[in-house]
This record gives C-alpha cells, structure tokens and sequence, in this order.
C-alpha cells in the first residue's frame, strides 16, 4: 500500500496545534526518563526507557516493547515509525517521569512536530527531544564545553546547540510538548554526566542494544 505523506503531513499540522511550549513542570523534578530504539532487524523495533531518580541520575526502573515496524524510514516522519513501540514501552513502565528525553527532535522540525513533540501531545507529558543531527534550522557553532548556542528556524527560536563535551559536536535540544526551550536545555545540561548524551538516553540506548543483542 502506498504511503501517502501529505495526508500524514496533515495530520503532523493538526497536532502541531496541541503542543504546549510553556513550563508546566514543577520547579523541582524528582524523576526523568529517556527513550530510545533499536533496530534488530527489518521487520522488528525495540524501544526501551529508562527511569531516573532526578538530580542524582540513579535508576528507578525500566520498560521496554518489541514490536512490528510497519512504516518505512523517512526523515521528517520518525514518529510514525517508531512510536508504536514507544507508547507500548510506556504502558509497561511502572512510575512515569516527569520530563521524558526522546531521540529526536521536538519542535526543531519541518512541521513543528518531531518525535519528542508528537509523543508529548499523545501521552500529554513534558517531552524533550535530544538529537545528533539538524534537522532544520541555522546556529552558530559552539567552542565552550556546556555552553549552548541558539538553533533559528523561519525567524523563530527552536531549540539550542550544546556541546556537551569538549571533543564532540554538538547535541541538538528542542522542547518537545509542555516545556519552554530554557527549560529543557537546562534540564538536558543537569542529566549531563561523563559521556556526550544526557544519561536518560545513553542508558535507554544502551538497554536497547542490549535487547537487540538477545
């Protein structure tokens, strides 16, 4: 069957409509969870979470799902591919979080809606989406270990560049439903630890490959 993307582009605007860029997390957060996927082969997607007692990044718990991927990979529509098997994961997770860091994009997207932004509005929870490529957008390129530079896109703030250790590119950070882009930058720098990725990712991606593998 035929993959008809404008019809799924309209539904990306209709979305687009609900999601939330305003703060609607509490100044003090105790738990935060990231969100990833593995492929383990063509036919199947793995997504696992992780959850994390907040500052102390400690772990809570974890979910994961194993599902049919029925969608192909096409850049600009990711959640259409993977979010099946990530709304599965978050039914099986026992606490939920309140902030969750997805691999993808959030506002910082042709239509307003990447993976973090379309979870957000379906789950109605703070969402943030943490990429490793631009997908849209202009910055200007970051020396400074933790310091962050501004991503435009369409005369518009949508996120923010960090480089998050000295010897890496940058990180890409956009607000993905009910957070402003300050605030998830902020949160994104505090689940900072040794490694490039923010420690909600870099454990969901570790237990995802770790799933793969069995």
């Amino acid at each position: 069957m035929a993959i008809k993307l404008e019809k799924l582009a309209e539904v990306q605007e209709m979305l687009r409509k609900k999601v939330v860029l305003a703060d609607t997390l509490p100044n003090e957060i105790k738990y935060v969870a990231g969100v990833d996927q593995s492929f383990p082969n063509e036919k199947e997607v793995i997504s696992a979470i992780v959850l994390l007692r907040f500052p102390e990044l400690s772990l809570k718990a974890k979910s994961f799902s194993r599902v049919k991927v029925n969608f192909p990979y096409i850049p600009g529509f990711l959640a259409f591919r993977e979010l099946p098997a990530i709304l599965k994961a978050w039914k099986n997770l026992s606490k939920k979080p309140d902030v969750l860091l997805v691999d993808g994009h959030g506002i910082a997207h042709p239509r307003g809606l990447g993976i973090a932004s379309h979870l957000g509005v379906l789950i109605k929870r703070p969402t943030i989406g943490v990429a490793k490529r631009l997908l849209v957008g202009k910055y200007k390129a970051v020396r400074e270990e933790m310091l962050a530079s501004e991503i435009i896109y369409q005369g518009k703030l949508v996120g923010y560049a960090l480089k998050s250790k000295p010897n890496c590119k940058e990180i890409f950070i956009s607000p993905g439903n009910m957070i402003s882009a300050e605030r998830a930058l902020e949160i994104t720098k505090k689940c900072i630890a040794k490694h490039k990725l923010p420690e909600p990712l870099r454990l969901a991606h570790r237990l995802s490959k770790e799933l793969k593998e069995e």
